[in-house]
């Protein structure tokens, strides 16, 4: 499954990866904050949509548009 950057807000155009909460090569969980993202409002710590083992496609400080992929999560 491909993680997008979400959009959060109506004029919300990009966000920042603030922060990964799990490690290039770990396991998340469902429901488990997996990353931070920083607008230009506010840090939200983003939920992984489902469980399995995590790939950075970005690094940290990055600077992205509305639904650009920033990881892949391998089920199972």
């Amino acid at each position: 499954m491909v993680v997008n950057i979400p959009k959060l807000g109506v004029s919300m155009t990009e966000g920042t990866v603030a922060q990964w909460l799990v490690d290039d090569g770990g396991r998340a969980e469902a429901g488990q904050p997996l990353y931070v993202l920083e607008t230009d409002k506010v840090e939200n710590e983003i939920d992984a949509p489902t469980s399995g083992t995590v790939r950075h496609l970005v690094r940290v400080g990055e600077t992205l548009p509305v639904g650009t992929p920033i990881a892949e999560i391998a089920e199972g």
